[in-house]
């Protein structure tokens, strides 16, 4: 038997960082111990953790620095409040009986401790590391967290140390804004002037790519740094090499052309599959899209549809009303659960609830906003059709344990 847990707490440079493992003494976890013990590397020395000296905490307790302890003063905060905080937290888990009594003598915990070099003040670094290392214990036997808040979290959480969020689609729709220009200095000022909205993606479109190449991106991300960014390269052959330029400028998502062969599709997405970005498939010009979809073994995470002014209103073999973008839900279900559909050509607000009761997920707006006097004002028109952000009113701390 062996349990793993973790937790963060504190602010600063005295903030806390746990991963511990805790298991059976005869088991793998109790052979790590004994070979840690006896495998010392310089700036890492593991050691004992003490309630005080010359009284080890029950079950023995290993600590590991995980940041190289260069002098004494380093030492001095691994050896006295951190090696502190980690013994009574372990002695008060088995008081408090998160540790079962009984089996003090038979488990062993493995504990790695962050310590920043910088950190000073010691009672916060005792603080910080007792609570952290309690908190792990007890979701380590816990089990936490369970699957389900894994899969929940994946594409909302954020580290603070990264400074940005890695935005994900996961909770459409979405107002995504077409930067079809030629001018840099008025791309920079159209992103200036959007709200700093999660629900605002942006395109770098074709004539930017074209005029400046897939560089522009990263000028993008200059002005808006956890942006979701498209680039709506309309890529027909040779995908990988455009896929992979793309995300070396840090693109999220590009945009593949539907009119290309079969073969060159897929490998477009299996390169953005491979980069880790979305692919979207702009299906301007595909006469006939569902078929389309049905001959690919690789779908696209988007299909994004454009206004079909000939189109019927009215499917003939359902009868069911279709938006004037096509049968969006009969699309959607070809790219399964997860699939998203965007919709773009001559999108005003005044269609942005009919495209969303349709199904749409991503609204596409171009002109109406790049053109505006007023980019905010035209912007926030779309944007009153959506929800506000999902974490706008979120506390993400008080969703961690159920009391």
């Amino acid at each position: 038997m062996y349990e793993i847990g973790e937790a963060l707490i504190g602010d600063g440079p005295e903030l806390a960082h746990i991963d511990l493992i805790i298991g059976d003494k005869e088991g793998p976890v109790g052979t790590a111990f004994a070979t840690n013990m006896a495998s010392m590397s310089v700036g890492h020395t593991p050691l004992l953790s003490v309630v005080r000296p010359n009284l080890p905490t029950k079950p023995a307790t290993l600590i590991v620095p995980k940041v190289t302890v260069q002098n004494l003063e380093d030492a001095s905060k691994i050896f006295g409040p951190a090696q502190t905080a980690v013994g009574r937290a372990v002695a008060d888990a088995v008081e408090e009986e998160i540790i079962p009594r009984d089996m003090v003598e038979d488990l062993v915990l493995m504990v790695n401790v962050f310590i920043d070099p910088s950190a000073k003040d010691y009672r916060k670094i005792y603080q910080y590391n007792y609570g952290a290392t309690k908190l792990a214990i007890k979701r380590a036997f816990d089990k936490y967290p369970s699957i389900d808040k894994v899969l929940a979290e994946k594409d909302r959480g954020t580290h603070p140390i990264m400074g940005f969020k890695a935005m994900k689609l996961w909770n459409p729709p979405y107002l995504q804004v077409a930067l079809d220009l030629d001018n840099e200095d008025k791309m920079r000022s159209i992103i200036r002037d959007l709200p700093k909205r999660e629900r605002i993606l942006i395109e770098a479109g074709t004539p930017l790519v074209k005029k400046f190449g897939v560089e522009i991106i990263s000028k993008i991300r200059e002005e808006r740094p956890g942006a979701f960014i498209i680039a709506d390269l309309k890529t027909l052959d040779v995908g990988r090499v455009e896929v992979k330029m793309a995300a070396d400028e840090t693109a999220d998502a590009v945009a593949i052309s539907g009119l290309g062969t079969n073969e060159s599709i897929e490998k477009a997405i299996h390169e953005c599959t491979k980069q880790g970005i979305y692919s979207i498939l702009d299906m301007m010009n595909v006469q006939d899209i569902p078929a389309k979809l049905e001959q690919l073994k690789l779908k696209p995470n988007i299909v994004l549809l454009h206004r079909n002014i000939d189109s019927e209103t009215m499917n003939d073999n359902d009868n069911e009303q279709q938006s004037e973008w096509g049968n969006i839900k009969d699309i959607k279900s070809k790219l399964g659960e997860r699939g998203l559909i965007a919709v773009a050509g001559g999108v005003t607000p005044e269609k942005v609830n009919t495209a969303l009761e349709n199904g749409a997920d991503i609204i596409i707006a171009g002109r109406y906003i790049i053109g505006s006097s007023d980019v905010r004002r035209a912007a926030d028109d779309f944007l009153r059709y959506m929800p506000q952000d999902s974490d706008t009113m979120r506390v993400a701390l008080d969703e961690d344990e159920k009391i």
